[in-house]
């Protein structure tokens, strides 16, 4: 994973400029994905410079792109990924010429002409369109366009064999009345078939399948996402589908841990037991994270001076363990619905008191280390990028307290390309899985354990399972909007992903609370979806997730791409890819194969 988000930022550069002078072009270069290319005809007698900034980039200096000198031209290859502002200056005049906000898409070719207006003896810009745009979401569009045929061919293919296996057995008691008994035989069989289907499996089928849905988005982005910005994470503030793929991983966690622990416990599992699969699976969770999914092939074996000490499975692995050990020690073996209470509208929270003091003391914590904790050379409790934003005041304050603690903790081995360093040019390094976001990464656990209490405590009882999902949805998303101010850099606190802010965690318990009750209405509840494919990843989740973390760029899940001047190739690449480790998660299925920590 780390070696593909290293090629994204090498790859997806914000400007690359290529000049040319005295009327004599060079070579027009070739375009990327995600990118244009825009060429500035200066037709003043005077030297003009051009500036850009990036509308994601909140409160951000202009940069330089290309100096023009008079009646001559130069060119600059442009990212269409973020929303540009352009402005034309004159260094002589030390004024602004002109500024505008173009809409420039991608492999298109613009041109610029810099002139004096007739009519009011002023400098203007005129933007022309030399070569159209491709049509970006047409990959897209194929691509699901064939899905879509695929998933009603799937959902058609149950009821085709059902006619074709009763026009089976019609033919045969017509046609071979000698062979009654072979009829029979054929008939009991279809009837046997269709009965099986039908059975109800005891397994919380729509937990899996959120886990492997939540997975293979994950493995997807992992492999790009086709180039897509949504299917990328947000520079900085924001929130895209590739913000909520981890968070919805670690609720299903908060949810396992419940109904796998309840399980246990009601068994008689004793509490030493319990105590030392947690501490066995976190270990080996934390260990495969840091010794084998750190190995880079192109920086050799494991070194120290490029070693990051956070990661993805280490916050997953003391994730669950704080959670499992708060479900060990504080955890409801038995739940009384009989006696009336005036709390019992609230009990599934009631009765976990000590678990909501836990998590209201963490999150205590994490409000006051970051906006109280004082962080040399920043403002205290700032939450930006650093670098050019913030009008470049705090450029080495990326990520506030968040950032310094890490900093502090591990030096330089942390994540060295942050999402925010491509716009922001930030030099800090900065780990979307530091120290400080785990705390909240808890919180969602929390959430997730929260639904996991409402399934066991209304069992059977669906309306009120769904209620109250609903209900947790509708304060979580309301309490996001008040924290964010619906804005995204204005809020009290962003949506911000990297810095795991609590309005972030907020927005994705809101989505997952959604998720998953719709994935339990729709297949546990009405079974009118098995969770096919995702229910295979979502069973072998450990498999998939480091087997394309270690294995995903080689090939035959990923090669070398020749045409990238479009989507099509890199959509192709990550859809093939995701495609064989869900058929590799299949396999295992039917092998019975599930590999557990």
């Amino acid at each position: 994973m780390e070696s593909r988000r290293t090629l994204e930022a090498s790859l997806t550069l914000l400007i690359l400029v290529t000049s040319s002078y005295g009327g004599h072009s060079q070579p027009v270069p070739t375009l990327r994905w995600n990118q244009a290319l825009v060429t500035f005809h200066n037709q003043l007698t005077e030297e003009v410079q051009v500036f850009y900034t990036s509308d994601y980039c909140y409160k951000c200096l202009f940069q330089h792109l290309v100096t023009v000198e008079h009646n001559n031209n130069a060119s600059a290859v442009v990212s269409t990924k973020f929303s540009l502002t352009l402005e034309v200056k004159s260094q002589i005049r030390n004024a602004t010429l002109c500024r505008w906000i173009p809409t420039y898409e991608e492999a298109g070719h613009y041109s610029v002409w810099i002139q004096m207006s007739e009519a009011t003896n002023n400098s203007s810009c005129i933007f022309a369109v030399d070569k159209k745009p491709n049509i970006v979401y047409m990959p897209l569009l194929v691509a699901a366009l064939l899905m879509a045929v695929l998933a009603l061919l799937f959902i058609a293919r149950p009821y085709i064999y059902r006619r074709c296996c009763a026009s089976k057995c019609i033919k045969t008691i017509c046609c071979q009345g000698s062979q009654h008994s072979v009829d029979n035989d054929s008939a009991d069989d279809c009837e046997a078939q269709q009965n099986t289907t039908k059975a109800k499996p005891a397994r919380l089928l729509s937990l899996d399948t959120f886990r492997g849905f939540s997975l293979i988005v994950m493995v997807f982005v992992n492999y790009g996402g086709g180039g897509y910005w949504f299917f990328q994470h947000e520079p900085w503030n924001g929130l895209t589908l590739a913000s909520l793929v981890m968070p919805w991983f670690v609720f299903v966690i908060g949810t396992s841990v419940v109904l796998a622990f309840t399980s246990m416990q009601r068994r008689g599992v004793s509490r030493l037991q319990l105590l030392r699969k947690i501490s066995w699976r976190t270990v080996v969770l934390m260990m495969i994270g840091f010794c084998f999914l750190n190995y880079s092939p192109i920086d050799g074996s494991l070194s120290w001076s490029w070693l990051r000490v956070p990661g993805v499975l280490q916050r997953l692995g003391f994730t669950y363990f704080v959670l499992a050990l708060m479900q060990t020690f504080w955890g409801q073996k038995e739940i009384s619905l009989r006696a009336t209470r005036w709390w019992n509208p609230v009990q599934d929270v009631a009765l976990y008191w000590p678990q909501w003091l836990i998590i209201i003391l963490l999150e205590a914590l994490w409000l006051c280390i970051t906006f109280l904790m004082p962080v040399p050379d920043c403002p205290t409790g700032y939450l930006g990028a650093g670098g050019i934003g913030d009008y470049g005041l705090y450029p080495n304050c990326t990520g506030g307290a968040a950032g310094y603690i890490d900093r502090l903790m591990f030096g330089k081995n942390l994540y060295r390309y942050p999402t925010c360093k491509e716009i922001y040019h930030t030099t800090q390094p900065f780990d979307p899985e530091g120290v400080l976001g785990t705390i909240n990464s808890i919180v969602i656990g929390f959430l997730g354990m929260q639904a996991g209490k409402i399934i066991i405590f209304y069992k059977g009882k669906t309306i009120s399972i769904l209620c109250r999902f609903l209900v947790w949805a509708a304060i979580l998303g309301i309490s996001t909007a008040i924290l964010s101010k619906c804005t995204r850099d204005e809020g009290f606190i962003p949506v911000n992903k990297n810095l795991w802010s609590l309005s972030f965690v907020l927005c994705a318990g809101c989505f997952s609370f959604l998720l998953l009750g719709g994935m339990y209405f729709v297949i546990d509840v009405k079974g009118w979806w098995g969770g096919q494919p995702f229910i295979y990843p979502g069973m072998n989740s450990i498999f998939v997730y480091v087997g394309h973390t270690m294995l995903g760029y080689y090939f035959p899940f990923s090669w070398e791409m020749r045409f990238q001047q479009d989507h099509w190739e890199w959509l192709f690449q990550g859809l093939w890819g995701t495609s064989l480790w869900v058929l590799a998660a299949y396999l295992l299925y039917r092998k019975k194969f599930f590999l557990k920590i």
